[in-house]
């Protein structure tokens, strides 16, 4: 079984739609896949109605967090939750709190690169981007490829976007204790993404985590592309040592990055355990 727990689809800052997500998933062999868009389940109808036969598909989302990271300051993070109920109140209020905000912050950020005579227009920019999905920076960048100024998203980072050059703007991030709490009360479980990617940004230390997992952290994401052996030889440790469940993704976000689907898996084992822990909606079969 090959088994791939972090997708991103067009509901978010893919370029797959959910349909071409699933279809694509089957075809390079995967079992089952989560669908984790950015603090959205836009794309799940689609990605249910278009699955294909024996692909298992697994509902979820990516939560942008703001945690302690255990220096005495605080850090962005990114919790995985699977399988919870779309429907919970908190849920539905939460998504379009941060939908709303990220709408709101990609618009000053195009606006003020466009003061500065960068060929991108907000306004064309946040039309491009349907009310259901969720705005990020991304879409500025793909805004940055299409006008020449860049050749790739990931230059468009490392040159513009990043959260220390110049059109960095902060945003608000709900306390990861209470997206944990959530998503639980949800009926669905939760996984920390890329929890060692010290060169996405500050990271949190493994005591944060132990902390965590004792308010409900239901496990950590080891295989991911951005973690060297050391990151994942201290998480694999780490989640032996707190009984957490271990994941391994790719993070695809389609001809955003070079990324391939299945690029990192999990063990079958551990998604039946999320399937085991989860209450609020099953893991469906195409």
């Amino acid at each position: 079984m090959r088994i791939d727990l972090h997708t991103h689809s067009t509901a978010s800052d893919g370029t797959d739609t959910p349909a071409q997500l699933v279809a694509n998933a089957a075809a390079v062999g995967l079992t089952a896949l989560a669908i984790t868009d950015h603090d959205t389940t836009a794309g799940w109808e689609e990605a249910h109605g278009a699955l294909p036969p024996g692909l298992r598909l697994v509902r979820g989302a990516e939560l942008s967090c703001v945690s302690p990271d255990g220096r005495g300051g605080h850090c962005t993070v990114h919790l995985l939750a699977y399988l919870f109920d779309p429907a919970a109140e908190a849920v539905v209020r939460e998504y379009a709190r941060a939908r709303a905000e990220r709408r709101e912050r990609l618009a000053r950020i195009a606006d003020l690169m466009a003061a500065d005579g960068f060929p991108v227009d907000a306004a064309s920019l946040m039309a491009a981007v349907p009310e259901s999905a969720t705005a990020g920076r991304p879409h500025l960048a793909m805004a940055l490829m299409r006008a020449g100024v860049v050749s790739s998203v990931d230059e468009a980072f490392s040159r513009f976007l990043n959260d220390r050059g110049r059109y960095y703007l902060p945003s608000s991030r709900t306390p990861i204790e209470e997206s944990i709490e959530m998503i639980e009360r949800a009926g669905g479980v939760t996984v920390l993404a890329h929890a060692f990617a010290a060169h996405r940004g500050p990271t949190v230390t493994a005591e944060v985590i132990k902390e965590l997992a004792g308010v409900g952290l239901g496990g950590v994401e080891v295989d991911h592309p951005d973690h060297d052996d050391d990151a994942r030889k201290r998480l694999r440790r780490l989640a032996d040592e707190m009984d957490l469940i271990v994941t391994g993704s790719s993070d695809y976000h389609g001809t955003n990055k070079v990324i391939r689907l299945g690029q990192e898996t999990t063990a079958p084992e551990m998604l039946d355990e999320i399937g085991r822990q989860a209450t609020g909606v099953p893991i469906v079969s195409g």
